[in-house]
């Protein structure tokens, strides 16, 4: 929630700070950009230390974070102090970010059975993406006018969500592991984190996997990041935006749109990998049913007045671009066992995150001036204000940004289909320990 909740404001952002459209974006940028050194650190935090260690050190960091940027609009600040103080705050949170992000793997192998992991890597990962839906759908409610003289509120809206996380991990996670392993290979030592990278190296299905779900992750990134921007200019509202996003993600409107459809199809995926192991096979489905969707949201994004087209497209987004989250990153773990969870799984999100600073600022450079028929004819920018004079944020045309998008997008997907390979190390390591067991049984029962 922290991440995410600028961009479906983007517009009343730089009024309310007095900056313009980029600086508004490195507000989410920052967390890519943090996640890469601090994604390492978060892998050996939780293959050293335990998950405990790790959710405490994000919660913590993450609330301090969000409590700070609610120093940025107070009155008698500076105006020219008072956009660093809210990066601050966002770059605090930033570095939180991947000490939980990277947490699910762990977690389902640890905590959960064979048959569960899937699924309980699904409800954990989807932590992120409802928050990212919330933003999206609390955010653009509350922030109405040009000016961002109501953001104040929606800033400590986000905090006391942020600290209540904050309480909870505190007091209610009180362990790293269980008393009894629920599975074989979880009773297994991991590779140490040096020896774990040294081995990654050398596995070309990994490879394989980390690049094309870098790529994805990348693409959603930018897609949530950007929406406001996409769509505003051709007559959308900041709540349009919101909405969608949230849809991409849960069902959300676009924003919200985008986000609520993804956990439906997380959901689905998980508890259907859970029971038919078909890992792959799921991940190429719905990478190119999410590519397809993504296309057509783009090219529908570039005409006015097509609200419903829009939202069913994003939706379709979310709904098979989260189908394949929590399944790549069990499929990540199957196909680099026995290295440590946190490792495999973490080095997918560094990835997309190193992938997705890539593909903002070459978006974000590529976007051009709005055309004079287009300003003509008035977008939704600025909360739907018109005759602003003054506005700090620039509509700009997105058509050139959203093509490149849709070209990497359609190469990383036939990567996917044609050398996506995998070789499900865990499953073959719990099916021989479970073997050897049954013998050594029979031999004493014989015996």
């Amino acid at each position: 929630m922290v991440w995410i909740t600028f961009s479906p404001i983007a517009d009343v952002t730089a009024e309310k700070f007095k900056v313009d459209a980029f600086k508004v974006n490195v507000l989410s940028l920052v967390f890519l950009m943090c996640s890469v050194p601090f994604g390492f650190c978060a892998s050996w935090v939780l293959d050293t230390f335990g998950l405990r260690a790790s959710i405490l050190l994000s919660a913590w960091l993450n609330g301090i974070g969000a409590l700070l940027r609610n120093v940025s609009v107070f009155d008698g600040i500076d105006d020219s102090a008072r956009y660093p103080i809210l990066l601050l705050g966002q770059t605090l949170a930033a570095c939180a970010q991947p000490f939980v992000m990277f947490a699910p793997t762990k977690l389902a192998a640890l905590w959960f059975a064979g048959n569960q992991r899937a699924t309980a890597n699904m409800l954990a990962s989807m932590a992120n993406p409802l928050g990212i839906l919330s933003a999206n759908v609390i955010v653009p409610a509350m922030v109405t006018s040009c000016d961002g003289h109501d953001i104040p509120s929606a800033l400590w809206v986000m905090t006391g969500i942020s600290l209540t996380g904050t309480m909870l991990a505190t007091f209610g996670v009180c362990s790293s592991t269980p008393p009894t392993p629920p599975t074989a290979s979880a009773e297994e030592d991991s590779e140490k984190f040096i020896d774990g990278l040294k081995k990654i190296l050398k596995n070309k299905n990994y490879w394989v996997l980390n690049i094309t779900f870098g790529a994805g992750l990348a693409i959603f990134t930018s897609f949530t990041t950007f929406l406001d921007q996409i769509l505003c200019p051709k007559g959308y509202s900041n709540s349009f935006a919101g909405l969608c996003g949230a849809l991409m993600i849960a069902g959300g409107l676009c924003g919200a749109l985008m986000i609520a459809g993804g956990v439906l199809g997380a959901i689905v995926s998980g508890i259907y990998v859970d029971k038919s192991k078909k890992f792959a096979e799921v991940i190429k489905f719905s990478y190119a049913c999410a590519v397809m969707a993504g296309l057509a949201f783009t090219q529908v994004a570039r005409l006015r007045n097509q609200s419903v087209l829009a939202a069913t497209f994003i939706t379709l987004f979310g709904v098979f671009g989260f189908a394949m989250y929590p399944i790549s990153m069990e499929m990540s773990v199957e196909v680099t066992y026995p290295v440590a969870e946190a490792t495999s799984s973490g080095l997918l999100i560094v990835s997309g995150q190193i992938q997705g600073i890539i593909i903002i600022l070459v978006l974000q450079f590529l976007a051009q001036p709005l055309s004079p028929e287009d300003l003509a004819i008035g977008t939704g920018c600025s909360g739907g204000c018109s005759g602003n004079s003054t506005s700090q944020f620039t509509p700009q045309e997105w058509t050139v940004p959203n093509l490149v998008a849709n070209g990497y997008a359609v190469i990383a997907v036939c990567i996917v289909l044609l050398l996506l390979k995998p070789d499900y190390k865990r499953l073959k390591a719990e099916k021989k320990i479970l073997a050897e067991r049954i013998l050594n049984i029979s031999h004493d029962l014989r015996s």
